[in-house]
């Protein structure tokens, strides 16, 4: 979006705004929300049938853990030019195509027979999906200033949540579909989690805006003036300053904040992932439980997710709040796996719920630090880039969670392991900042050292 011959955008009273983002809330995020929930079905339904598949198809943990990871490195790979095309061909057609080529893929997962197919289709489904996040972490600039964006990131952020208290119940039911017409429960499973996302792609075809400007129920004017608003915020904004450099790809591989962010978010998503793919079987070594049982009990840390995702994003509401949260929701996710390493089961499964109670409040966080700084096909390709680096801790964390669970028996080691680096996470942290900070910190140095 540019600002170039458009008149200044009118300001708005408050209440005119607030009524505006209620609004772009409603239409947008509950089919945003429902596409991330059918995305995190597809792939991390894995972690129930690890068992069963393990069994049928003489899978060992540390196989599994390694094609739970494969997943991420091709998702890596390919986010940031998914985010480019996206960029410049829109919204509504790129997330059709993501959806329809992952629902494929997933349904594709109930025919592996052995660990080199198991691997490959993990890396053609990362390949599929890749882009998705970033690409709605962009698309979300189009529609919400930076005030704004932490709110919608986080209820978007609902879908894992959603994902994960249904998905465990869900597909402990569909396992004991063992047998039914000649298939095993695990292929029930891949095939009824990955026909949704086919069959919601004509629905995103058909309902989705690329932008304000294209939303059927926006009043033009209104439409208009949002665009403008938010075109001024983008140009107005970064530590690099207003202008091309701004909107440069180069801007971000250059600013250290983003690669300080990238490292947050690594050993955030280092603990995300190993907890969705293990937590299953952690929980069923516990004791006796039915896969639906299981599935149950995997459910309950995301409903304490669900509820920090849905209130505590909007506290942060500015550059000083948003660290703080972030620092502390840091130390709050490492405090409770610590706990969670060395308790009974019942009080793990309860410090996995008070680690994974600020799963999502740091995510929504963290990616308005670079979305501060940069514009353009910067902010297209940064987002892509901190995105795939950061996820290259899903690949990490399951890969070595399964060797320490084939080496000593014990996948709640890992744990400790996870919790050391989120405090290096959380450390980190206090460096980071918004672009708005910089342009203060330009304005009065001596202000800019008493913050550090």
């Amino acid at each position: 979006m540019s600002t170039r011959n458009m008149q200044p955008p009118r300001a708005q009273t408050p209440a005119q705004q607030a009524s505006l983002n209620k609004l772009l809330i409603a239409k947008l995020m509950p089919l945003l929300v429902i596409v991330y929930v059918i995305s995190f079905l597809d792939r991390t339904n894995i972690a129930l049938a690890k068992h069963s598949m393990g069994i049928d198809l003489g899978l060992s943990s540390a196989a599994y853990g390694l094609g739970a990871g494969l997943f991420f490195l091709t998702y890596a790979l390919f986010e940031i030019p998914s985010n480019l095309v996206m960029h410049k061909v829109g919204a509504r057609f790129w997330i059709t195509r993501i959806m329809i080529t992952w629902g494929l893929l997933s349904i594709g997962m109930a025919f592996v027979t052995g660990e080199t197919s198991f691997y490959v289709m993990r890396l053609l489904l990362g390949a599929a999906e890749a882009g998705l996040f970033p690409g709605v972490m962009l698309y979300l600039t189009y529609w919400f200033g930076r005030e704004e964006r932490a709110r919608a990131t986080g209820f978007f952020l609902l879908g894992v949540c959603i994902a994960n208290i249904l998905g465990g119940p869900l597909g402990g039911a569909l396992l004991e579909l063992d047998g039914a017409l000649g298939f095993h429960g695990w292929q029930w499973l891949f095939v009824i989690e990955g026909l949704p996302a086919v069959l919601l792609a004509y629905v995103v075809w058909k309902v989705l805006p690329d932008r304000p400007t294209k939303a059927p129920w926006l009043a033009r004017d209104e439409a208009e003036a949002l665009e403008r608003r938010l075109a001024a915020e983008q140009d107005g904004q970064g530590g690099h300053g207003a202008g091309k450099s701004a909107h440069s790809f180069r801007t971000c591989l250059a600013d250290r904040q983003v690669w300080l962010a990238i490292l947050v978010y690594f050993c955030h998503q280092l603990t995300i992932y190993t907890v969705i793919f293990f937590l299953p079987g952690i929980i069923g070594a516990s004791g006796h439980f039915s896969p639906f049982t299981i599935g149950l009990l995997s459910a309950t840390p995301w409903i304490a997710a669900a509820i920090g995702a849905a209130t505590l994003p909007r506290f942060a509401s500015d550059s000083a709040r948003s660290r703080r949260l972030l620092v502390g929701g840091l130390v709050v996710m490492a405090s409770g796996l610590v706990v969670a390493a060395y308790s009974t089961p019942v009080i793990g499964l309860l410090g996995v719920c008070l680690s994974a109670s600020m799963f999502f409040v740091v995510q929504s966080i963290i990616f308005t630090f670079p979305s501060s700084r940069l514009s353009g096909s910067a902010l297209a390709g940064g987002l892509g880039l901190v995105n795939s680096c950061g996820l290259l801790g899903g690949f990490v964390g399951p890969t070595v969670m399964g060797l320490i669970e084939q080496s000593t028996g014990r996948a709640m080691n890992g744990l400790v392991l996870l919790a050391a680096a989120l405090v290096v996470a959380a450390i980190c942290s206090l460096r980071l900042r918004h672009g708005a900070e910089d342009r203060e910190a330009a304005a009065d140095t001596p202000a800019a050292h008493k913050a550090i």
